[in-house]
C-alpha cells in the first residue's frame, strides 16, 4: 500500500486518477480506516487530503457557508454562524459516532462513505446542499443528493473526490430540523431518519420546503409530495397528516432485525411530522 499526502486538490485527483489499484481518499477517516483494520478493503494507494489549502476551513460565501471535506463534525458544532444558519445539519453530522469520533468524522466522509442510513445525508439534502468535486477535468458542482448511487456506491468517477459542502443562504423565518430513530440511546445507526428545512412569510405560513428521508431506501429519498403538503399551511393539523402520509408513502426499505418494513415506513412519516414541528418553531412559527 503507498500513503500520499497531496498539497493540492489536483495533484490529489491525479494520483487518484493514475492509480490501476483500488484508491481510498483520507479526511477524517472514521470509516476507512475502520474498513481497512477489519479486512473490508486493502487499498493500493491512500490519499490524505488534509493538507489541501481550505479543506478544513469554514467560509463564509454567497450568504451561506462552504464546509471543507476535512471539517470534522465537533468543528461544525463549534461554528456559531453555521449552527445559527443550519442547526439541523449541525445536529445531523454530530450525531456521527461518539464524542471521541466527533473529532475526527466529516460530513463528506459520511456523504462518500454512501451509508443509506448516513446521518448527515438527509440533512445535507433538505437543506439543499452542493457538493464540489475535483476531478481530472477540473471542479464541478453536484448536489448532494446525487453523489449517492446506492449501498456502497457514488456517481463519483475515478479520479474525482469532494473537496467541500457548499450551504446555501436563507431568508429569515427559516430554519430545519433532523430527527432519527434508532433502538439504543447513542452510537447507533438510523433504522429510519429525517430533515426537514421550512421558510415561513411574515404570517407564519410556509412557503417552502424540503422533506429529506434517510435509512428508507437505497439512497437518500427527496419527498416533494411531503414537501407539496406544507407549503402553503401553517403547519395544521391536516398538513402535517399528509405530510406525514406523504413520507410514509415515499419508502422502500429494507425488512431486516433492526426494523420491519412496516415500521421504517411508519416511523419514517413521524420523524418527518416532528422535525418539520421543530423546523417551524426554530424559523419563529407559531406551532
Amino acid at each position: 500500500m503507498r500513503y500520499a499526502k497531496p498539497t493540492s486538490a489536483a495533484e490529489a485527483s491525479a494520483l487518484l486518477a493514475g492509480e490501476t489499484g483500488v484508491t481510498r481518499v483520507l479526511a477524517g477517516g472514521t470509516d476507512v480506516l475502520v474498513q481497512m483494520k477489519a479486512g473490508m478493503v486493502e487499498p493500493d494507494l491512500v490519499v490524505d487530503i488534509k493538507a489541501i489549502p481550505g479543506i478544513r476551513d469554514i467560509l463564509a460565501e454567497a450568504g451561506g457557508f462552504r464546509v471543507g471535506a476535512a471539517v470534522a463534525g465537533a468543528e461544525l458544532k463549534a461554528h456559531a454562524g453555521l449552527r445559527a444558519m443550519w442547526p439541523g445539519v449541525v445536529e445531523a453530522a454530530n450525531l456521527i459516532g461518539s464524542t471521541q469520533v466527533q473529532g475526527r468524522c466529516t460530513m463528506a466522509g459520511n456523504l462518500c462513505n454512501a451509508s443509506p442510513a448516513a446521518d448527515s445525508v438527509p440533512a445535507l439534502v433538505a437543506a439543499d446542499a452542493a457538493a464540489r468535486v475535483q476531478g481530472p477535468n477540473g471542479t464541478r458542482d453536484v448536489p448532494v443528493l446525487a453523489v449517492p448511487a446506492g449501498p456502497g456506491k457514488t456517481t463519483l468517477a475515478k479520479g474525482e473526490f469532494i473537496t467541500s459542502i457548499f450551504l446555501p443562504a436563507r431568508p429569515a423565518n427559516a430554519s430545519d430540523a433532523y430527527l432519527r430513530f434508532i433502538p439504543r440511546t447513542e452510537m447507533d445507526i438510523a433504522v429510519a431518519s429525517a430533515g426537514v428545512s421550512l421558510v415561513l412569510d411574515g404570517s407564519g405560513k410556509v412557503t417552502s420546503a424540503r422533506v429529506a428521508l434517510g435509512a428508507v431506501a437505497p439512497t437518500v429519498r427527496l419527498v416533494e409530495a411531503a414537501a407539496a403538503a406544507i407549503v402553503g399551511t401553517r403547519l395544521d393539523e391536516a398538513a402535517l397528516t399528509a405530510l406525514a402520509a406523504a413520507a410514509s408513502a415515499a419508502c422502500s426499505p429494507i425488512d431486516d432485525k433492526r426494523g420491519t418494513v412496516q415500521f421504517r415506513t411508519h416511523v419514517a412519516g413521524v420523524l418527518a411530522r416532528r422535525a418539520a414541528i421543530i423546523a417551524l418553531n426554530r424559523a419563529g412559527g407559531m406551532k
